[in-house]
């Protein structure tokens, strides 16, 4: 009757040990074998080593792979742009002078992409600048006001830049001088060019 018995605990401990859905191992800890790593506390030179050597990867922390993240800079494009063609100045021409006086229409986006950890720029704008200025008209001196259109352009476009020019209505002015201070409004093309260009290539910078 005892072997009975204990044959029955048996198989029930074997019975439960094999419902069980767990596995432990149990590593045999040896003289020889390597011992655990320890957690070390970083030091000031180890800090120092750190910010003298950032990651080389481009983006932000969490995308250290470097696969596709795109930043939204459309508050700086867009103030950037504002500042460097208002800062154009005046021009002088043969019959008189005009300024830009403010970017009226500056609609929209700029972006900064990183892509395999590559950065690559990418941007579409269309402009409105209002401009202001005097002109001498038969013998007296006019003041006229309009606005330059500048079409939609994107990054690499902007040897293609195009102008179009709006006078306001002036009835004191003949179709001859309209057609004079419009021609001179385009020379305006070159300088805003140019401080679209450094846009361009401070956003290639960031």
């Amino acid at each position: 009757m005892e072997s009975t018995s204990s044959e029955k605990e048996v198989g029930a401990a074997a019975t439960a040990a094999a419902a069980s859905s767990y596995t432990y191992w149990v590593r045999e800890v040896r003289e020889d074998a390597a011992p655990l790593p320890l957690p070390k506390k970083l030091d000031p030179h180890d800090l120092s080593n750190h910010s003298q050597h950032p990651p080389s990867h481009l983006g932000s922390v969490w995308n250290r792979a470097g696969t596709w993240e795109e930043k939204n800079l459309n508050k700086w494009a867009s103030d950037r742009i504002k500042e460097l063609l208002i800062s154009v100045g005046s021009l002088e021409f043969s019959g008189g002078r005009a300024e830009i006086t403010e970017v009226s229409k500056c609609v929209g986006d700029a972006f900064l992409v990183t892509v395999r950890n590559k950065k690559r720029v990418s941007y579409t704008y269309e402009l409105t600048l209002r401009v202001k200025g005097e002109w001498l008209a038969g013998e007296e001196k006019k003041k006229v006001k309009g606005c330059v259109d500048i079409p939609e352009f994107s990054v690499g476009e902007l040897d293609d830049l195009q102008f179009e020019v709006r006078l306001n209505e002036e009835k004191d002015l003949t179709h001859q001088d309209k057609l004079k201070i419009s021609q001179d409004l385009k020379l305006f093309l070159q300088p805003v060019r140019e401080k679209l260009l450094q846009f361009e290539q401070e956003l290639r910078d960031r």
